[in-house]
C-alpha cells in the first residue's frame, strides 16, 4: 500500500464523526477567541486604529494564502497529522518533525493563553480571587471535555461558536449605533468618526504595524484547524473548500468591522489588556446587565479556543506517534476513540498559565501570545513550503491538475508571497525587544528539533520503513 494509503489507515482509527457543520463552525470559531475580544484591544493600543486595521488587513490576506496552500493538501490528503504530515512527505522528515513539534508546542501554548485571558475575566466578578485558581479550574473542565469523544467535542464546539458569532454580530450593531448617536454612551459625547481621523490612525508610525504582527498572527491562529480535523471529517474533499471558502468573509466581518467599531469609540489610549473592550463599551451603552452577559460571552468563547487548540495540539501529537516522531504511548487510544496520554501530555504545557500565582497575569498572557504567534508564522511557512513542494513532485511524477479536486491559482506565486511575508514578519520581531527573546527561543528550538531528528531518529526511522 503507498505512504498515502497508510495515512488513511491512521486516519480512520479516529472516528470521522465530524459533519459539515462542525467543520464550518470549528473553522468560523478558531480566530474568534482571546485574539478578537483582548487582543484587538492591544493592538489597537500599541499601533493606532490605522496601523491595527492595516495588521489584520495584511494578516487575513496571508492567512488566506496560507488557508488554499493547505486546502489544495488537505484535500488530496485528508489525514489527522495535517502539515506535519505533508512536510514530513514533500519537504523532508526532519522538517516534518520539527513543524509538528513547533505547532504542537505553539496551539499548547495557545491554550495557556486562553486559560490565562479566562482567569482575568473572571476578576470582572471575583476581583479578590487570584487569577491561577481560575485557570486551575478551566484547565480541569477542558480536560474532561476533550476525553469524552470527537463527537461531544465537535458537538460543544458548534453550540460555543455559534453563541459568540451571535454576540460579535450583536455587538457591532450596538457600536455603529453609538458611533453616530443612536444608542448614547454613559458620560461621553457621541464619538461620530473623530478619533478615526487621519492625524491619528498612525501614532507610532507605519513601522509599528510589522512589529505588533505577531498579535495578529496569534489572533488567527486557529484557522488552520481544519487541515488537522480532516482526518475526522466527513466527505472532507466537498466539506473541506467550503470551510476555506467562508475564513476572508469573516475575517472581514468580525475583525476589521470590530476593530473600526472600538477605534471609533475608544482612542487607543484607553485600550488594553486589562478588560475586555467589548465589556466597556456594553457597559457605557447603559444595557442592563449587558457588561455582565458580554463577559459570559466572552469567557464561553476564550474557552471555546481553548478547547480546540488542545484538541488540535492532541491530534497532532498522536499522528506523530503513528509516525515515530513522538513517543509511541503517545498513540493509544482510548475505548472512546481519544488519544487520552497525548491529551494529558497536552495539559502540561498549559500549566504555564499557572505563572500567573508569580507574575502579572498581562504580562503573561503577553509571553505566551508570542511563543504561540511565533510558532504558528514558522507553521505557516511550512505549509507553503509543503504545498510548492507537493506540486512540483505530483506534476513531475505525471499528475494532471484537472484531476486535483481543489487547486492553489497562481502557482508558485502564491506560496512564494505567503512564506516572504512570513519571513518578513519575524524579521521585524527581531527589532522588538519585548518579543526578540521569544523569537530566538523559537527559531532555537526548531532549528535543535532539525538536529535532534537528523541525529536520533533519522536512522531509527529509515530501518522501520
Amino acid at each position: 500500500m503507498s505512504k498515502v494509503g497508510d495515512q488513511a489507515v491512521q486516519g480512520d482509527l479516529l472516528n470521522r464523526s465530524m459533519k459539515s457543520r462542525h467543520l464550518f463552525m470549528l473553522s468560523l470559531g478558531g480566530v474568534i477567541g482571546t485574539g478578537l475580544f483582548l487582543n484587538a484591544g492591544y493592538t489597537i493600543n500599541q499601533a493606532g486604529p490605522g496601523g491595527a486595521i492595516l495588521g489584520y488587513l495584511l494578516g487575513g490576506l496571508i492567512l488566506y494564502m496560507v488557508m488554499i496552500c493547505l486546502g489544495e493538501l488537505a484535500v488530496y490528503m485528508p489525514v489527522t497529522g495535517s502539515f506535519q504530515t505533508y512536510a514530513t512527505r514533500f519537504i523532508s522528515p526532519s522538517a516534518g518533525f520539527s513543524l509538528g513539534w513547533m505547532y504542537f508546542v505553539g496551539s499548547a501554548a495557545t491554550a495557556g493563553v486562553e486559560f490565562t485571558a479566562a482567569g482575568i475575566l473572571m476578576k470582572h466578578w471575583f476581583p479578590d480571587v487570584p487569577v491561577w485558581i481560575w485557570c486551575a479550574l478551566f484547565m480541569v473542565l477542558l480536560f474532561a471535555l476533550n476525553a469524552l469523544s470527537t463527537k461531544a467535542f465537535a458537538e460543544t464546539e458548534f453550540w460555543l461558536a455559534g453563541i459568540k458569532v451571535v454576540a460579535v454580530i450583536l455587538f457591532i450593531v450596538i457600536g455603529v449605533g453609538a458611533i453616530f448617536g443612536l444608542i448614547p454612551l454613559e458620560d461621553r459625547v457621541t464619538p461620530a468618526l473623530t478619533n478615526l481621523a487621519p492625524s491619528g490612525l498612525f501614532p507610532a508610525g507605519i513601522a509599528i504595524v510589522f512589529v505588533t504582527m505577531m498579535n495578529v498572527i496569534f489572533s488567527y491562529q486557529g484557522s488552520e484547524m481544519v487541515g488537522i480535523a480532516a482526518g475526522e471529517t466527513e466527505d472532507p474533499q466537498k466539506n473541506i473548500p467550503k470551510a476555506i471558502r467562508t475564513i476572508l468573509i469573516r475575517i472581514i466581518v468580525f475583525y476589521i468591522a470590530s476593530i473600526i467599531v472600538l477605534s471609533a469609540i475608544f482612542p487607543a489610549s484607553e485600550l488594553g489588556l486589562l478588560e475586555s473592550p467589548f465589556v466597556t463599551l456594553m457597559n457605557l451603552a447603559g444595557i442592563p446587565y449587558a457588561g455582565s452577559i458580554m463577559n459570559f460571552v466572552i469567557l464561553t468563547a476564550i474557552l471555546s479556543v481553548g478547547n480546540s487548540c488542545l484538541y488540535a495540539s492532541t491530534r497532532l501529537l498522536w499522528s506523530m506517534a503513528k509516525e515515530g516522531m513522538a513517543p509511541k504511548m503517545f498513540g493509544r487510544l482510548s475505548k472512546r476513540k481519544v488519544p487520552l496520554n497525548a491529551l494529558i501530555f497536552t495539559m502540561v504545557f498549559s500549566l504555564f498559565s499557572l505563572l500567573t500565582s508569580v507574575m502579572e497575569a498581562d504580562a503573561v498572557f503577553v509571553l505566551l501570545m508570542s511563543i504561540a504567534g511565533i510558532a504558528v508564522t514558522i507553521s505557516w511557512m511550512g505549509i507553503a513550503t509543503s504545498q510548492l513542494m507537493f506540486r512540483r513532485k505530483y506534476l513531475k511524477d505525471g499528475g494532471q491538475l484537472a484531476e486535483l479536486k481543489y487547486k492553489v491559482p497562481f502557482y508558485p506565486l502564491i506560496p512564494l508571497v505567503c512564506i516572504g511575508f512570513c519571513l518578513m514578519i519575524l524579521v521585524f520581531l527581531s527589532f522588538d525587544p519585548e518579543q526578540r527573546i521569544g523569537l530566538y527561543y523559537g527559531v532555537g528550538f526548531f532549528i535543535a528539533c532539525m538536529l535532534f531528528y537528523k541525529l536520533r531518529l533519522e536512522k531509527k526511522n529509515k530501518k522501520s520503513v
